[in-house]
């Protein structure tokens, strides 16, 4: 007999709609996450009603509210947990907005589950969408509907969670966004390496070949289309780059019309609501963990606290990654994956498959929600493939938030509560130079391609040993054929301020 508390996953549910497809309906975010905890709610196959049961909401911030001063564009609720909830039939006594990162709802059901373990909860869902894609179709159209109603209730506004992302000398210097920044950290990796800009967009299209033919199959897929290694690594009009090394086919997609939901109980709830145990799918290790800003790491290529997470999470669960049937690495970039697979030995074509879904860049990157869709496919695998074991890895920010989830219908044991952990912040930042320096040498770039030009942003070190950061002068032309040559590694700068404090740096 299963204890009356273990925490099981009981539902899950996904739901999708495409631009100008049949049957599109242009739905709001809390439009397309009502109908994605009515499809768990239904998936869990119960004979009495679930959603009076559900006591615990929590609402993965969308990207439109995941900064401040950022506001919907066509407006939102007033309390989105217990809009989306009402839509169900729902009234959970606890109602969360949760903070930003694509770590979040694995980290959650890792503290859901410890939750319902300890007899804090009963059941607990875990909901989130993005309709960016409908926002900019309509807005292109120059159509502006209301997304925005008042919703009565309490709620628990968790914050934004930017603390430890916010690199504002690098967004001052022209990395600001994702994409830049992952692009620093994977143009380190590639100087490890010794490989050129065009070695290394290969080994990315390599990668990422595999994913595209899942995307391919999949229903809920942003972009269903199998593409080679070659299209995703050839540079041409349509393929250009974003912000070297990346081509815009391999990076995420943020323009997707996408929702997921995650149904955790306790075994005893589940067996009264009626719920067959072939439903029921456990959570054998959940472990979350802070990696350092990316400006203070040691190693600008290495993202140490995700190996950790990853480690810890097979070490709970008694497991080992050979163990793992089933994989869904996280993929809003190419590295993310590389971390993984470096650290581990796995190689890129691994008969398993390296993600569920498709990836961040062709199944979509549905902004801080992805991962509940890789936990549901991660479900519907175990329940398909018995005692077979599955591992979703969680990024947020820019490599700054790892969770790592297991999942099986072999039974897991949370007597102890010991199956969910947070783990210890790394202590070994380099420090930042504070004030002006007139030397660099150069650890990690890109260039970083805008509608208002181009901008060549460097991580590096003063004489002083301190991490610094600034722009290279692409006006001069032995520092432009440095850096667009692809290998300014090493280089020494000669770096003065300009009239707005930003550090500029030439080829000394």
């Amino acid at each position: 007999m299963i204890a009356d508390n273990t925490p099981v996953i009981i539902g899950v549910g996904q739901y999708s709609e495409r631009v100008g497809e049949p049957h599109y309906e242009a739905l709001s975010y809390m439009d397309l996450a009502g109908r994605a905890l009515a499809a768990a709610i239904a998936d869990s196959g119960a004979s009495e009603a679930v959603a009076p049961a559900i006591d615990t909401l929590a609402a993965i911030r969308a990207f439109e509210m995941s900064r401040p001063g950022r506001e919907p564009p066509f407006g939102a609720a007033s309390n989105v947990p217990r809009a989306i909830a009402k839509r169900a039939g729902a009234d959970p006594q606890r109602a969360i907005l949760t903070p930003t990162g694509g770590q979040t709802n694995q980290q959650l059901v890792g503290e859901f589950a410890a939750n319902i373990a300890a007899g804090d909860s009963q059941c607990a869902v875990i909901v989130g969408s993005e309709a960016i894609s409908t926002v900019l179709a309509l807005s292109a159209k120059g159509e502006k509907p209301d997304w925005s109603e008042e919703v009565e209730g309490d709620f628990e506004d968790h914050g934004f969670g930017v603390e430890g992302m916010m690199e504002n000398a690098l967004f001052a210097h022209g990395a600001a966004g994702a994409i830049p920044l992952y692009a620093l950290a994977e143009n380190a990796r590639r100087a490890k390496l010794g490989k050129s800009l065009d070695e290394y967009r290969r080994d990315i299209g390599e990668l990422f070949e595999p994913f595209t033919k899942v995307a391919a199959n999949n229903p809920h897929a942003a972009a269903p289309i199998e593409r080679s290694a070659q299209e995703l690594a050839t540079v041409t009009e349509r393929n250009r780059i974003v912000a070297e090394p990346y081509t815009r086919m391999t990076v995420a997609r943020d323009q997707v019309n996408q929702a997921a939901a995650i149904i955790v109980a306790s075994a005893a709830r589940a067996r009264a609501l009626g719920i067959p145990e072939d439903k029921w799918v456990h959570i054998h290790a959940v472990t979350a963990a802070t990696e350092l800003m990316l400006s203070n790491r040691p190693d600008l290529s290495a993202n140490p606290a995700s190996i950790a997470s990853v480690e810890a999470a097979l070490e709970r669960a008694g497991k080992g990654m050979e163990d793992m049937r089933y994989l869904d690495f996280y993929s809003c970039f190419a590295i993310p994956v590389f971390n993984q697979i470096d650290h581990f030995g796995i190689a890129p074509d691994d008969a398993r498959g390296l993600t569920l879904t498709g990836g961040l860049p062709f199944f979509g990157g549905a902004g801080n929600n992805y991962s509940a869709h890789a936990i549901c496919e991660a479900v519907q695998a175990a329940r398909k493939d018995r005692g077979a074991y599955a591992l979703v890895g969680a990024n947020g920010g820019w490599m700054s938030k790892y969770a790592t989830g297991i999942y099986s219908t072999d039974t897991a044991d949370w007597s102890a509560n010991d199956r969910y952990a947070k783990l210890p912040d790394a202590n070994n930042a380099v420090p930042a130079a504070k004030g002006a320096f007139s030397k660099a040498v150069v650890e990690t770039y890109t260039i970083n391609n805008t509608k208002t030009g181009s901008v060549a942003v460097f991580l590096g070190r003063n004489p002083d040993g301190e991490r610094v950061c600034g722009n290279a002068d692409l006006e001069h032309g032995p520092t432009r054929a440095l850096f667009e040559g692809g290998k300014p590694f090493g280089a020494r700068l000669s770096v003065i301020q300009d009239d707005k404090g930003r550090n500029i740096g030439r080829v000394a």
